[in-house]
């Protein structure tokens, strides 16, 4: 089942009733009779098993620690955003599988040549859909097929950087544009973008039953996220094409509109080519991230990662 991404902008009260969580809305009312209140609540409601993705980003929204308590059990990504509207916090459960003490240890264990090659595949992967892209935008991409084959094993030859510059160079054209988290603009929605999908897959992650801290590569101490790093880096391409739309029809992104925001949260639930079917790309995450467990677990030796068709 396709799950919803919810986002709140406004002010707003969340709480729970009957598994569902009640959003209440304060709003100016039409003069009352004195005595009957300044103010009247809009209330909606949403079944929490059918919510994958929530987006906290005013400051003044109250959320109770019951309506918590039954979005960490059914595994909701909670962000939250900060005074400037980006993304800074996920609340994710401390159990997220049955058998998580025994898939823990076979994470923990993998070996360096495990690891290495399925780095490889990944970085092989992200390039095979960098090109994918390209090649959908009309731009000659044979260079990246070609980088794609020859990646080896933990990318040695770092043919991820090689392939990066020239992606973005062909990709967007803007003088002096580089990928960078403080850059010119398109990189406000790159960012953005990138921060939702790297829920998206913590979540799955989780519900793997794995420890998003522990990655295959990327290892930095100050990163509570190495494993989502490296496993969403195949599906950034996607993300990428939702920027360009925007790029191609909005007057101006320099600003983070609620519009832009709509298009760039619609991550979620855009299709996905994985194992020779049509999927919505939070469902084909949580199919990624099985197949990464069952390589620890040594029953397989190849993750299952999208291909941009």
């Amino acid at each position: 089942m396709i799950k919803r991404t919810l986002f709140f902008g406004n002010p707003a009260y969340l709480s729970s009733k009957n598994e569902q969580i009640v959003i209440s809305y304060p709003s100016p009312s039409p003069a009352l009779p004195e005595g009957e209140g300044e103010k009247k609540q809009e209330t909606k409601t949403v079944a929490i098993e059918d919510i994958g993705v929530i987006v906290l980003e005013n400051q003044q929204i109250t959320i109770t620690n019951g309506l918590l308590e039954k979005l960490t059990n059914n595994n909701v990504a909670l962000i939250n955003c900060d005074q400037y509207h980006l993304p800074i916090g996920l609340l994710m459960p401390l159990s997220g599988h049955t058998e998580q003490t025994e898939r823990f240890k076979n994470q923990i264990n993998a070996s360096v040549p495990l690891k290495k090659n399925l780095w490889q595949q990944t970085i092989s992967s992200k390039i095979m859909n960098q090109a994918g892209l390209l090649k959908e935008k009309g731009i000659p991409c044979r260079k990246m097929e070609l980088w794609a084959k020859e990646v080896t094993s933990g990318d040695a030859l770092n043919h991820e950087s090689r392939a990066a510059v020239f992606y973005w160079q062909n990709l967007i054209k803007i003088e002096n544009f580089t990928r960078g988290q403080k850059g010119i603009p398109p990189n406000n929605l790159l960012n953005y973008g990138y921060a939702i999908l790297r829920a998206i897959t913590a979540r799955a992650i989780v519900s793997s039953g794995m420890l998003p801290t522990l990655g295959i590569f990327h290892r930095n101490k100050y990163n509570a996220y190495c494993l989502a790093d490296d496993i969403m880096e195949p599906y950034r391409p996607y993300v990428d094409l939702i920027v360009c739309h925007i790029m191609e029809t909005e007057d101006s992104y320099d600003e983070l509109t609620i519009e832009i925001k709509k298009q760039l949260l619609s991550i979620a639930t855009i299709d996905v080519f994985i194992d020779g079917k049509n999927s919505p790309l939070m469902v084909a995450m949580s199919r990624t991230t099985h197949s990464l467990h069952e390589c620890f677990e040594g029953t397989a030796r190849k993750i299952l990662y999208p291909v941009y068709v």
